[in-house]
């Protein structure tokens, strides 16, 4: 099967490819100031453009076949919008954007919480910021992507899908302060450690802009409020009794909890995977789906299932991943094992009368680059 990159291969004066991700473990903490640690697929969006003589933006999609164009004056909806989207930031940002048109292709399963629309957003920033000729430093442009979609597209994410599409490195985990933006490439062999990650594609309908991911959103910052600190990320393991005490509303307190231990578990996990244990990894993965379903309440029956049957079936733990309510589902299994996890999700599927799965076997990529033409 031919890439992303390959099948935009024609004339352009600038082609970039940025990864969709997954995260190893850390939901919801992202706006919570908190830590997270991601990886890039190898499922990535490619987005290829030319300039413009006029201030007009251009930009057909292989996935739909359609063309949408837009100017300065134009508020853009759907696909698109997040195309005008990083327009418009990279303007409020100083840079002098100019006309251009674009072409996008992605491997990047849609709908699947695997940040196709970061994805999208960070290639088509890349070529941008190229065709302009500026200066934007990599490190700059997670915000400025976030910013994008938070203000002009309207949905309330983090800042880990776009820092993960960006920064990270192949054969690595990104551990992400969300605060202070500070980095560590976290080894991440899988196969060294005879492992693999299967992921389990759900099918159930996921989407950011919806008011369960706002209303959850609301109640953190609401909590940090009452509890007198910037961020739920200022209220460590130790604190926890002490916070929720504070805390009249039980449905606020399973959210602070959530938030709390998931930052906790985090920060085992890349002591674990910095000493070489990547299996210790597993119950830490599980703990989280656990808390995910239990306390933030965003897991819907097809992850549920997709993650008890890995684990009976000798997964060393499993994890819905992205924003919730549908999406795919992390399995760390070893090699030998992988096939026998697969089969017996499908099957758990089909008897649950679940729409069938799509599942695949991820390695660590790299972030946004450039393909030389």
């Amino acid at each position: 099967m031919t890439t992303a990159a390959e099948r935009l291969d024609g004339p352009a004066q600038s082609l970039w490819v940025s990864p969709g991700r997954v995260n190893l473990i850390g939901e919801h903490t992202d706006y919570n100031d908190g830590f997270v640690l991601p990886f890039a697929l190898p499922h990535a969006t490619a987005v290829s453009g030319s300039r413009l003589p006029e201030r007009r933006w251009e930009v057909t999609s292989e996935q739909t076949g359609e063309t949408v164009t837009f100017d300065l004056r134009d508020k853009v909806d759907g696909w698109a919008s997040y195309v005008a989207a990083v327009v418009w930031a990279l303007r409020e940002a100083g840079v002098d954007v100019p006309g251009a048109r674009l072409a996008v292709a992605s491997d990047v399963p849609f709908g699947a919480g695997l940040s196709s629309s970061a994805a999208l957003e960070c290639a088509v920033m890349a070529v941008l910021v190229d065709l302009a000729g500026a200066d934007v430093p990599t490190r700059d442009r997670p915000r400025l992507a976030q910013r994008a979609e938070n203000e002009y597209v309207g949905a309330p994410t983090g800042i880990m899908d776009q820092a993960a599409s960006t920064l990270c490195r192949e054969g690595h985990a990104l551990f992400l302060d969300c605060r202070s933006l500070a980095t560590e490439q976290v080894p991440f062999d899988l196969a060294g450690a005879g492992l693999k990650i299967l992921v389990v594609d759900s099918k159930a309908p996921h989407a950011h802009v919806d008011g369960e991911y706002a209303a959850r959103r609301r109640a953190c910052e609401e909590a940090a409020a009452i509890l007198g600190v910037t961020a739920l990320r200022d209220v460590d393991v130790d604190g926890l009794p002490d916070a929720l005490a504070k805390l009249d509303d039980e449905t606020m307190r399973r959210r602070v909890r959530h938030v709390v231990t998931e930052n906790q578990r985090v920060l085992d996990t890349v002591d674990v995977l910095r000493a070489g244990d990547l299996r210790a990894a597993g119950p830490l993965m599980t703990a989280s789906h656990e808390s995910m379903r239990d306390d933030y309440e965003i897991t819907v029956p097809q992850v549920d299932t997709a993650v008890r049957v890995a684990l009976e079936h000798g997964a060393h733990g499993a994890r819905m991943t992205g924003g919730g309510f549908g999406g795919c589902v992390l399995a760390l299994v070893d090699e030998e094992g992988c096939d026998a996890v697969e089969t017996a999700v499908r099957e758990a599927f089909a008897a649950n009368g679940f729409t069938p799965p799509d599942t695949f076997v991820v390695t660590p990529g790299p972030g946004t680059y450039r393909v030389s033409r």
